[in-house]
């Protein structure tokens, strides 16, 4: 037990360490989500007027209901941004070192998940903070019990990364990938406008946006945040994150940057 507890405390301080290097990483994390709350949110406020929805028990500024999608925003731009830490590292050569432990191979990606979900939480918990001195003021309680939705979310996108990096060979090719995956998992949910608006213009687009993983994602981490309970969001991101993570340790392989130079 000792060795696994020795192994995941250092991989969570290599990510914490390269976060802390890395500050230009926390500000960007944050620039996106904070330019849809302070400058979109301005415009869009007249045109997408909330309703009285759950988990709300009043009507609500739009400010207030895009700030938990705007959350696992950052949470997804995480979980992607860590999957090409994985496919640097599996090119440098690192992981494979830490690959040749004793210790599962589940166990070392899990960690590696944990360690990246850990580090997005911080970067979450920065923006409800400056969301709040904005005026986006949610129960004190509710800052509290987000964080298991939080970390769920953060685990069911990481996983998502890491399988995308599984069939990624080449770095060069990371960033054109992951352009097919960010952007409609986040437009076409309910981070952004509720589903209720997405069914008056189109019944393909609601069924799209309902269907999408990340829509779960952020209605978990939105009742959540109001000290309210979603079973069907957290049974789906629950299983979700189970099977995209066994997936991704099913088809890891660290051989692909040997077999790329071998061929080159």
């Amino acid at each position: 037990m000792s060795a696994y507890w020795q192994c995941l405390r250092g991989i969570v301080l290599r990510e914490w360490l390269r976060f802390v290097l890395q500050r230009t990483r926390f500000l960007s994390a944050l620039v996106r989500p904070l330019l849809w709350l302070l400058v979109f949110a301005a415009g869009f406020r007249a045109a997408l007027g909330i309703a009285i929805i759950a988990p709300y028990d009043t009507y609500i500024t739009y400010e207030t209901y895009i700030v938990p999608g705007l959350a696992c925003m950052i949470l997804l731009f995480n979980g992607m941004q860590g999957s090409l830490s994985m496919v640097y590292d599996r090119e440098m050569g690192s992981m494979r070192v830490l690959l040749t432990s004793p210790l599962p191979r589940a166990f070392l990606l899990a960690s590696k998940l944990l360690a990246t979900a850990l580090i997005s939480l911080l970067q979450v918990y920065a923006f409800l903070a400056i969301a709040w001195l904005y005026g986006v003021q949610p129960p004190a309680w509710g800052l509290l019990s987000v964080l298991p939705a939080l970390l769920l979310a953060a685990l069911l996108l990481s996983a998502l990364g890491l399988l995308l990096s599984n069939g990624i060979r080449q770095l060069e090719n990371f960033a054109g990938v992951m352009n097919f995956v960010i952007f409609p998992l986040f437009f076409l949910s309910s981070a952004l406008y509720p589903l209720w608006k997405m069914r008056e213009a189109s019944e393909w687009l609601y069924w799209l946006c309902a269907l999408n993983p990340f829509s779960h994602a952020v209605e978990l981490v939105r009742f959540a945040l109001y000290e309210r309970f979603n079973p069907l969001a957290l049974g789906v991101c629950l299983g979700l994150t189970l099977l995209l993570s066994v997936l991704a340790v099913l088809t890891f392989n660290p051989q692909h940057a040997a077999l790329r130079r071998a061929g080159s």
